[in-house]
């Protein structure tokens, strides 16, 4: 047997190993915000908290296992690159501007937001956050930390995934589309079901991840798209402090 036919041999099953690790990694996501944000949502504090941390755990371990395990391989890391920084702060402010328009001129004082409102405030407390402080804190937690790692989630796996496997765009949809998915269970949520917020803020999800993808692409870094999802997180926490200020102690 030739090299060739053995390298061929060896590369469909590989080939078969990463569509299926796309694929649980492009809906896990989802199960994991179905479990911990509805499942668990009349829950104790702790009982939230653990299945929160456990599931979210097992996500974003799941990458790194995957590659050495399944797989067979060490994992390739970027090195860190400014290159596309600024556009990735431009399109954060954009949407930080955007995103204060429409809560300001569309849904201030509306009863959708107000009954989203009251879920948010809820959905806080569940989560044992009853001071500005501890507010705070999950903001910065979510903004540094949790952005970065669903940037190398949906970024550096699923998206550096589907690049080997399809092309630039089919792989920027597909990554986009399962990014999104699992925030339409949140917005549902807050939002009643697929109520046009919940289309409009999902599909700004959707964009979101499509340029984050297409930047990673453009630069070979997670610093730009990092840094964008890291100001859109933020300024998420300041307009939530907006809505639930009036229940956080000092």
């Amino acid at each position: 047997m030739s090299v060739t036919q053995s390298q061929r041999n060896d590369a469909q099953p590989r080939r078969s190993l990463t569509w299926l690790g796309v694929v649980f990694a492009l809906v896990f996501p989802s199960v994991v915000t179905w479990a911990y944000f509805v499942l668990a949502a009349s829950s104790s504090k702790a009982v939230q908290g653990i299945t929160f941390g456990a599931l979210k755990a097992g996500q974003f371990l799941f990458p790194i296992v995957w590659t050495l395990v399944v797989l067979r391989e060490r994992p390739r890391w970027a090195r860190p690159r400014l290159s596309g920084l600024g556009a990735g702060i431009v399109f954060a402010l954009a949407v930080i501007l955007g995103g204060w328009l429409v809560y300001r001129e569309l849904l201030s004082g509306s009863a959708l937001l107000i009954a989203a409102a009251d879920k948010i405030r809820t959905k806080i407390a569940g989560f044992g956050l009853d001071s500005a402080a501890a507010y705070a804190a999950m903001g910065l937690f979510y903004s540094l930390v949790h952005s970065f790692l669903e940037e190398y989630y949906w970024r550096w796996f699923v998206f550096g995934q589907l690049r080997r496997l399809v092309r630039l765009w089919p792989a920027i949809t597909f990554s986009s589309i399962g990014f999104m998915a699992h925030h339409v269970i949140v917005l549902g949520s807050y939002f009643g079901g697929l109520s046009w917020i919940t289309l409009l803020l999902s599909s700004a999800v959707a964009i979101g991840g499509g340029f984050w993808a297409w930047l990673d692409d453009r630069s070979g870094s997670l610093v730009g798209p990092w840094a964008s999802h890291l100001l859109i997180d933020a300024g998420i926490f300041l307009l939530g402090y907006d809505l639930v200020r009036g229940m956080l102690g000092g």
